[in-house]
């Protein structure tokens, strides 16, 4: 029987409801089709914004939402996107598809979609291919209040009031797709752009995200921070508010990626072995920021992750349209269970992609959509958001291949501010339940409710069977003199909320 020791009254660290963000790109079907069909869709729609959609991700509370980019970014020229529709520049988008982009989904089309979300907004910038006048120009047109040309503009174009801007990105990807730069490079670079990302009202700062490391290249955070920190006073903190981290799971490496659907047990365990590395990202990355940053002014911001296979067969290879199985819903759980664990750093995190590329949250077709499985996590695990991290440990032993050995579980508790206690256990085991003794410390419970993600390793679900991989009722918990016991099933994400 697995040890599960949780104690309530050791708070660790706040979990950011930004760890449960979202990131929607101009790639694919993310934006056109999935997210925005227009005001003249037959698709039931709130100026263009559909329905279903928006409110299918209102049940999972997306905290905050990262747009247009993505290497996308880093070629977008925001004035292409504002004004009148007919009158928007058409461009072919040569980094995903090479499909015409209208710009019909422009910077007033992202805030209208925010605020029927209710979350906050990530904008990222370009600094790639654009200028400082062109970024801050762009700051002061979303957010001045005042005589300015950009003010002016705005309200030229129907929307007098600025709106408010969370969390700007100083470039994207400026490693790669971005602009291939040297870090040292894109620092001085990140200097000078970040300087025009002005704070135009009082009380309202605009986060600052510097474009951190592609998966393992400390090289790149160390010189970064370096060169960032280089000439500015303690409480600049290098100019940032959140330095990035990219990291996708490929099974089969970046060449080949690998079925999101026809697998066997040993890439199941492969795919799990790799979403667990996360963690040693983190820690690694969070060593040379400790250096720079020892009271963690500067939040880890994990902006694109999740499973990134090979699209599937039919589909335009450059819209990176994939299934969605319960080896996501594993690789969603056990990331989760990572991020909350080290929510003292991991300030933010935004699954790659919201609706219809790599590992989304939905999938459309038409005026049909369905719920993945990941989507499922997301909503179970939304009770972590703005929760605080307890202090939790569970008895794990390894399983998998030789190649790559799993731990069979991992957890995270949070209390909330109702003082109710959330715990989220994965069971990496394609085959094995596990009983689990779990002694929660100086607690009376009074109310146990669980909630289960579970279904065969390969169970997704499409458009003629939406709802085979569901969240089901879990009451088979017994409530002990010290906690709790019970047995998780193989194969599954689990949400424990005690009262």
């Amino acid at each position: 029987m697995a040890k599960l020791v949780i104690n309530p009254n050791k708070k660790v660290s706040k979990i950011n409801k930004e760890i449960y963000g979202h990131f929607s790109e101009h790639l694919g079907r993310c934006i056109y089709e999935g997210i925005y069909v227009g005001e003249d869709s037959p698709i039931e729609n709130v100026n263009g914004m559909r329905c279903d959609v928006v409110e299918a991700l209102k049940e999972i509370k997306v905290p905050v939402l990262r747009w247009p980019g993505g290497c996308f970014a880093d070629e977008y020229h925001w004035k292409d996107g504002i004004g009148p529709k007919e009158g928007r520049k058409r461009m072919i988008n040569t980094h995903w598809g090479g499909v015409v982009e209208d710009n019909s989904f422009g910077t007033h089309e992202f805030f209208e979609l925010c605020e029927q979300l209710g979350c906050e907004t990530y904008i990222n910038g370009n600094l790639g291919s654009g200028t400082v006048q062109e970024m801050s120009e762009w700051v002061e047109y979303m957010t001045f209040e005042g005589v300015s040309p950009m003010a002016e503009l705005r309200a030229k174009n129907g929307h007098e009031k600025p709106w408010k801007v969370d969390f700007f990105g100083v470039g994207n990807e400026s490693w790669g797709c971005g602009g291939n730069m040297n870090p040292d490079f894109y620092a001085n670079e990140y200097r000078r752009y970040q300087t025009f990302v002005r704070d135009y009202k009082a009380g309202e700062h605009i986060e600052k995200i510097c474009c951190g490391a592609n998966v393992d290249d400390y090289e790149w955070t160390k010189d970064v921070l370096a060169t960032c920190f280089n000439h500015s006073l303690p409480f600049q903190h290098g100019f940032m508010d959140g330095l990035s981290l990219h990291y996708y799971v490929h099974p089969e490496g970046w060449d080949i990626k690998g079925s999101a659907t026809d697998f066997d047990e040993a890439v199941w365990y492969k795919t799990l072995g790799k979403a667990l590395y996360m963690e040693e990202l983190i820690n690694r990355h969070g060593v040379i920021m400790d250096e720079y940053d020892q009271e963690k002014k500067i939040g880890m911001i994990v902006d694109e992750w999740g499973t990134w296979y090979t699209c599937e067969p039919g589909t335009n290879p450059g819209f990176l349209y994939q299934q969605n199985t319960m080896r996501d819903a594993l690789v969603a759980g056990i990331t989760l269970n990572i991020f909350n664990k080290h929510s003292d750093r991991v300030k933010m995190a935004n699954l790659a992609q919201m609706v219809n590329v790599l590992q989304a949250v939905l999938l459309t077709e038409g005026d049909k959509m369905v719920k993945t499985p990941t989507y499922h996590v997301f909503n179970m695990y939304k009770y972590h958001q703005d929760s605080m991290l307890v202090e939790s440990s569970i008895e794990s032993e390894t399983i998998g291949t030789e190649e790559y050995p799993v731990p069979n579980l991992t957890e995270s508790v949070s209390v909330d501010e109702n003082g109710v206690l959330h715990i989220t256990v994965t069971n990496l085991s394609v085959s094995e339940s596990y009983d689990v003794d779990a002694t929660i410390l100086d607690r009376e419970m009074k109310e146990v409710k669980g909630e289960i993600v579970t279904e065969e390793m390969h169970a997704m679900n499409t458009f003629e069977d939406a709802d085979r991989v569901c969240i089901k009722e879990f009451s088979d918990i017994q409530i002990t003199d010290k906690g709790l016991k019970f047995t998780i099933p193989a194969c599954s994400v689990l949400h424990i909320a005690v009262k």
